[in-house]
């Protein structure tokens, strides 16, 4: 049984990670973790891959039913998601301190996922700094790759595996973390219908842009409500580029074959402009009344797409939007 320093730090934002081996040690860490909450009166999300949840329900027995459950693969498909949705659950209770399970990444994860779930492990420690709360994160070491590991001892302050908690002299802040996240995306491998010219645009032409999304993606496989989504989740990062980018971005559209979202096969948008993103964490944040124009755009392109990459460099900003195609 892991001992939790976690459920002893009123008053402090814990983050650590869980290295575990097999199922034993997963129920024993992330049950051990859940009971405490629930003696100590907390209330508790667990967000975990969708198998990873029946067999945590089973091991709570009745305790189970004080538990909000959600499939990570769901939730997290599009990891810039997950952290308005701890957010959500944290502000159900401001007067309590508030407990979660969150495994952003899992073995079949495609690398692109894993960069954007690595970039939210990081933003984690940012967004929650000063808070009452404790968001544990597993981590299967046996099916997940050394890089992985090796990056979760770099966003989590803790590392917990075989019974022992110590703190992680690997640790980085959010910056460095996210810095190293903004590699350069790899060129597009045309699919079936081949990449899409470059198109240019400035102000006023903004129904241009959405016309050639609208255009473009009626020969694809995607249904028309996400052709729908898609041209939307175009449009509202043009607009970010007029607004915020310079007043000029560029739009190309491309096929893939099932190596950037998870498994299958999907559509990818690109927005390029000469935009800074000044908070990292806009878009990840659900907005209000007084939110920036572009933390509102970001929210919803995050909510419309499967997957976002983000890239922040010296020439400008980069969105890559994913889209799962049947």
């Amino acid at each position: 049984m892991i001992n939790h320093p976690a459920s002893r730090a009123p008053g402090a934002f814990v983050h650590p990670a869980l290295f575990y081996q097999g199922d034993v040690e997963y129920l024993d860490g992330v049950g051990g973790f859940v009971r405490a909450a629930l003696t100590a009166d907390e209330p508790v999300l667990v967000a975990v891959p969708g198998p990873r949840l029946d067999a945590l329900r089973e091991s709570l027995g009745v305790g189970a039913a004080e538990v909000t459950w959600t499939d990570m693969t769901q939730l997290g498909r599009n990891p810039g998601r997950i952290l308005a949705a701890l957010h959500d659950f944290a502000d159900r209770y401001p007067d309590r301190p508030a407990r979660i399970v969150g495994e952003p990444v899992w073995p079949g994860r495609s690398r692109a996922e894993v960069v954007e779930a690595t970039r939210h492990e990081a933003l984690i420690n940012t967004a929650f700094a000063g808070r009452r709360a404790t968001i544990l994160c597993p981590y299967d070491v046996l099916g997940l790759s050394a890089a992985v590991v090796s990056d979760a001892r770099r966003t989590h302050p803790t590392v917990l595996a075989q019974g022992k908690a110590l703190p992680s002299p690997e640790y980085a802040d959010a910056p460095s973390v996210c810095a190293d996240c903004d590699l350069p995306l790899p060129e597009p491998e045309p699919g079936p219908e081949g990449v899409a010219f470059r198109l240019a645009y400035t102000h006023g032409e903004l129904g241009e842009v959405r016309e050639y999304a609208e255009d473009w993606a009626r020969g694809t496989a995607l249904s028309a409500a996400r052709r729908g989504d898609l041209v939307l989740a175009v449009s509202e990062a043009a607009a970010n580029s007029l607004a915020h980018g310079g007043g000029r971005g560029s739009l190309r559209m491309w096929s893939t074959g099932g190596t950037e979202v998870g498994a299958g096969a999907g559509v990818v948008a690109e927005i390029r402009d000469e935009g800074r993103l000044a908070d990292p964490l806009a878009g990840r944040r659900r907005p209000t009344l007084t939110s920036a124009n572009g933390g509102r755009g970001l929210w919803m392109i995050h909510q419309l797409c499967d997957l976002v990459e983000i890239r922040a460099s010296d020439g400008g900003l980069t969105l890559r939007l994913h889209m799962a195609t049947p």
